[in-house]
């Protein structure tokens, strides 16, 4: 069973509760590493133990949540072994970890809907990692990792 870490501030708390309930429906481990309301709070205090925990393998994935989900990847992108990509819709979300090989995900709660964050959730689940040619940027990447 896949192990799902899970982060927001404020603005994406309600979307996160949204999505904990359905990976939980779907028998994944959920750790959420809150916040626990829509009091203001700054994203980095919930957004990077989100990503520590899946860099140090404590997480198998992990979804962070905000208003736009721009500053919530930008955060996680800075821990190492993390590729956190921000997702619009599906096909971002599948090409996120078929090209790419996201351990991550950033969510918009302001931009989507809760029906649409499910498909990308979903999406990007279901989605496999290609290799080949996109093996070797994933290296570039690691390589440069500081």
């Amino acid at each position: 069973m896949k192990r799902i870490a899970l982060g927001s501030d404020h603005a994406g708390y309600k979307l996160k509760e949204r999505i904990k309930d359905y990976l939980k429906s779907k028998a994944y481990a959920v750790v959420d590493y809150g916040t626990n309301s829509d009091e203001p709070v700054d994203y980095p205090d919930y957004i990077r133990p989100t990503a520590e925990s899946v860099s140090n393998g404590e997480n198998d994935l992990g979804i962070v949540f905000g208003g736009s989900g721009n500053g919530e990847a930008m955060v996680a992108n800075k821990v190492k072994r993390i590729r956190c990509g921000l997702c619009w819709n599906e096909e971002s979300a599948r090409l996120t970890k078929e090209h790419n090989n996201a351990n991550m995900i950033a969510l918009g709660e302001r931009m989507l809907s809760e029906e649409e964050a499910v498909r990308i959730v979903d999406a990007w689940l279901n989605a496999e990692f290609q290799g080949g040619r996109h093996l070797k940027r994933i290296e570039k990447i690691e390589s440069r990792d500081s």
